[in-house]
């Protein structure tokens, strides 16, 4: 089969990051983002559509700056598990950190979606970069860098290790022989390691596709060589076209360097399409949307989640730049040595810098369907990603997509027109992981 494109829906709720008037939209309900119908309806739309996954955002922090859809949300796995039950394909991929989880509770939670939805469960690890967090759990500040990496790893490989606690056929349910389980196919982990010590065996057996898919977002060097060694779906960062094509050479160079298969792990970038009848109606409607979204107090705020929500509203705003490169380290630290190298080198002041975190910049994906189906399948070829997590701020800009894009990309023979398989792994054309303690080989 030839190369195809993977398509992934992401709900805004009622506003995410530069998203902060949709709430005021009157298709978009106010109470959006705690409305499990609301999500319900997206993933069946995604699925009529044949998308491989919805993907549920998540943090554990908050303050009454950030934006609107973070600050009243339900918890993924809880909406995922009650999604999993409406949909019958589409998978299903939930945000949970590696920094303030512990890995048998969290192997247990996606294990058990992963059985609700049968086989179709993905999860985002993150290492959260929202300082705040830490007082939520106890803990006197936010780890660095090099700890929540580590710990990430780690956190990963223990989950990986209690999902295969039961072996495939540990479960005669024999009668007649009185035997239920075969005790020889159970196997504690015993792991003793850096960051965690856990004994398991985990008390829940594997799903149809033999594990849930990791997903991550490496974008530092240590973010993308996690993403190398354990993830097998990605969220880049996009940008330009360039920018994207440097970024997917790069993660599939390291994961080659790994010893593993680059075409087992999948490139997803962001996009936000905006589609209309016309090129000019597309471009008339996304400058709308940013004006409707440029409010420079919540573009303070926002900059200041890239160092751990820190409050620049403190400092005098036609000043230069304060310094804050030690808030950096514990904070989303590639996007805030970003944002300080640029100040200094244009000698900018702090509302210049909070200006230009939500200034005008045209998505590559906008304009009438063919417009952008051309657009999708340049970057496509141009082997910039393997597939898109999608945006839509309204269930009728989702519904133009769908309607409009889709058909293109299917006729081009760029996206299926019927799911491959039950299961996310099938879907994204990924291998069911051997269980490691197996006598024979996977199922497919």
């Amino acid at each position: 089969m030839s190369r195809r494109i993977h398509l992934a829906l992401h709900p805004y709720g009622v506003g995410g990051p530069g998203q902060h008037g949709l709430w005021k939209d009157p298709r978009v309900a106010k109470n959006a983002s705690i409305d499990v119908n609301y999500y319900i309806r997206q993933a069946q739309a995604a699925e009529h559509a044949l998308f491989d996954a919805l993907f549920i955002v998540d943090s554990q922090f908050i303050n009454a700056t950030y934006p609107h859809h973070y600050l009243n949300r339900l918890e993924p796995l809880t909406l995922l598990s009650a999604v999993a039950t409406h949909t019958r394909h589409i998978g299903l991929v939930g945000t949970a950190s590696s920094t303030y989880n512990a890995p048998f509770n969290l192997a247990r939670r996606f294990a058990s979606l992963d059985l609700i939805s049968g086989g179709r469960a993905g999860w985002n690890v993150v290492t959260s970069f929202d300082t705040g967090t830490a007082r939520n759990f106890g803990l006197d500040e936010h780890p660095d860098y090099a700890s929540r990496y580590g710990r990430a790893l780690e956190f990963v490989q223990v989950t990986q290790g209690l999902w295969d606690s039961y072996e495939d056929d540990a479960f005669p349910a024999d009668v007649e022989r009185n035997v239920f389980l075969d005790p020889s196919k159970l196997h504690a982990l015993n792991h003793e390691g850096e960051h965690f010590r856990v004994a398991g065996p985990l008390n829940i057996s594997r799903s149809p596709q033999g594990q849930p898919v990791i997903f991550q977002a490496g974008v530092s060097e240590e973010g993308r060589d996690l993403a190398a060694r354990v993830a097998e779906g990605i969220y880049a960062p996009g940008g330009s076209l360039e920018e994207a094509q440097e970024y997917y050479a790069d993660i599939k160079r390291r994961t080659a360097a790994y010893g593993r298969d680059p075409e087992h792990i999948k490139v997803f970038i962001h996009g936000g399409p905006v589609v209309a009848a016309t090129d000019e109606a597309a471009r008339r409607r996304e400058r709308e949307i940013f004006e409707e979204d440029n409010d420079f107090d919540r573009n303070l705020a926002l900059l200041g989640r890239s160092f751990g929500a820190y409050d620049f509203s403190v400092h005098e705003l036609d000043a230069p730049f304060p310094e804050v490169a030690h808030l950096a380290e514990k904070g989303g630290r590639t996007n805030a040595t970003q944002i300080i190298a640029r100040a200094k080198e244009q000698n900018l002041t702090l509302r210049e810098v909070a200006d230009s975190v939500n200034q005008f910049r045209r998505s590559p994906f906008t304009g009438s369907p063919r417009t952008v189906a051309d657009t999708i399948e340049q970057w496509f070829e141009a082997g910039t990603f393997d597939g898109i997590n999608l945006a839509f701020r309204t269930d009728d800009e989702l519904e133009l997509f769908i309607d409009g894009v889709v058909p293109l990309l299917q006729k081009r023979g760029l996206f299926r027109t019927a799911y491959e398989a039950d299961t996310l792994r099938g879907n994204l054309g990924l291998p069911v992981p051997a269980n490691r303690y197996s006598r024979g080989p996977a199922s497919a």
